[in-house]
């Protein structure tokens, strides 16, 4: 695979400073951070409380689809504001703060309830969080996509952010460890003590893109013709203008078919893995460890820091690989890698050998790791073309309409998870090894949806329009027509 036009050299004026790549790269680690508690901290519900395993999944579930729903209109809410601090950072900063409190008084569980009282307790607690979460990181996602309009600098910054974003990955594998050793007295304590760690590095770190970055492309859009104008004024008040310019602006992003593309490569790829992710930790406990939960807690802790460890490399990897082969074959590339590695757990997880648990973990981080790096930097690419076409910039729109569709496939993952645990015959009750027919399919189930999901995902990539060239042609065009636009002093 070789790259189809000479490289262009990224300008000094496109160059994104180091200390604002950590800032915007702070913001990543909060985000990874979160995803990876929010859902490692679920399986205390099961094995601590002795939760349903499908109570857990709809508790899961359903405050996504809450989260889902509100991320456009996040998305537009953000578009659409103008302050004297821009349009995105007032939202990350107070976002960053209430997402760190709710986030904390989630987990100080009352002792002594019933099964329905911890599902009412986390269903909305879990709602309230998400919408807190929303307000930062739609935001903060949508900020990345205008702080340089450089092909090949949207790739580093990216590349940047997830590689800073992948120490959440390097601690998350340890929560259960933590929570489930004793220190602070049982599972429920530790996880309360657990969630005001998070919680406290969720404000520090979370509001530093608020406060050292500055929006370079806010108000650079032409104003569209008038004619377009002309056709949406109508009549109305203003609470329904925004919801039919909402309504329309909404359509217009599902009808853009790159944009669409990238929605369907990282629903499969994300969501294929999030359908399994308990079951690799189920599979190491009651199949590698034989159902000691010692034991297993710390061969997951192991793993999971060995495959952070390695996505820190195949985030490096990937982003060299972008800017030289292009974003398109970079993505089939590292996919294809992590294939190797969903492949590989069939024979690596081994109960005579659990060390072998540690060998596809490497493979495996080209999946998430070239995905999170790659999207968001062809998305950007997306919204120039958009610009083009439209006259406005819409980063929340697009930054929020590519999570929804993500995080309605989350939701299914999530609550039919839970299902597709109980459908194995898994039986928390059981102190000991599982019946080997469970064990069976929850190995089938943890290497082969992944693998399967993740080819489908490089069939949709592989015919991904904007390359190197044409993305340089369209921000010719747009400069041409609105100017180039610096980031504030």
């Amino acid at each position: 695979m070789a790259a189809s036009a000479p490289h262009r050299p990224t300008a000094p004026e496109d160059r994104i400073s180091f200390p604002h790549r950590l800032a915007y790269g702070a913001g990543a680690f909060v985000n990874n951070l979160l995803s990876a508690a929010i859902g490692g901290m679920m399986i205390i519900l099961n094995l601590g409380l002795h939760l349903d395993p499908r109570l857990v999944g709809w508790v899961s579930a359903l405050p996504r689809l809450v989260d889902t729903i509100i991320d456009p209109v996040m998305g537009y809410v953000s578009d659409k504001t103008r302050t004297r601090w821009g349009r995105r950072r007032p939202f990350i900063f107070v976002g960053a703060i209430l997402t760190a409190v709710v986030f904390a008084l989630l987990w100080q569980l009352p002792r002594n309830q019933s099964q329905n009282f911890y599902f009412v307790w986390f269903l909305v607690g879990s709602v309230v969080f998400y919408i807190t979460y929303t307000i930062f990181v739609a935001p903060w996602v949508a900020l990345g996509y205008e702080l340089t309009p450089d092909y090949h600098e949207r790739t580093r910054l990216m590349g940047t952010q997830n590689f800073i974003g992948q120490f959440a990955y390097v601690v998350s594998p340890w929560f259960l460890w933590i929570m489930n050793g004793g220190r602070f007295g049982d599972q429920i304590a530790g996880a309360a003590w657990l969630a005001v760690a998070v919680g406290a590095t969720t404000l520090i770190l979370g509001v530093l893109p608020a406060i050292f970055l500055r929006e370079r492309l806010a108000t650079l859009a032409a104003e569209p013709p008038k004619e377009a104008t002309e056709a949406g004024a109508g009549g109305g008040g203003a609470l329904w203008r925004n919801v039919r310019d909402f309504g329309q602006g909404f359509a217009s992003t599902m009808r853009t078919l790159p944009f669409l593309k990238l929605c369907l490569a990282t629903f499969l790829v994300f969501n294929g893995f999030i359908l399994i992710s308990a079951f690799s930790s189920y599979v190491i406990i009651y199949y590698v460890a034989g159902g000691d939960q010692s034991l297993g807690a710390k061969w997951i802790g192991i793993s999971g820091t060995v495959g952070a460890v390695g996505s820190f490399a195949a985030v490096a990897i990937v982003t060299y690989l972008g800017t030289r082969i292009g974003k398109r074959s970079a993505f089939l590339v590292s996919t294809g890698i992590s294939m190797v590695g969903y492949a590989m757990k069939w024979v690596c997880y081994n109960p005579a050998a659990p060390w072998q648990v540690l060998l596809p973990a490497p493979f495996l981080a080209f999946g998430l790791g070239g995905l999170f790096t790659l999207m968001p930097a062809m998305i950007a690419d997306v919204v120039d073309a958009d610009e083009l076409k439209t006259h406005e910039r819409r980063e929340g729109m697009f930054s929020s309409v590519f999570w929804f569709t993500v995080k309605l496939g989350l939701t299914a993952a999530l609550a039919g998870g839970g299902y597709l645990l109980t459908a194995t015959g898994f039986d928390v009750n059981l102190k000991g090894p599982q019946a080997a027919s469970t064990i069976t399919w929850l190995r089938l189930s943890d290497a082969i949806i992944p693998f399967i999901s993740s080819a489908i995902a490089m069939w949709a990539v592989a015919t991904f329009p904007i390359t190197e060239e044409s993305a340089h042609q369209v921000r010719a065009q747009l400069e041409a027509r609105r100017g180039k636009g610096k980031v504030e002093a």
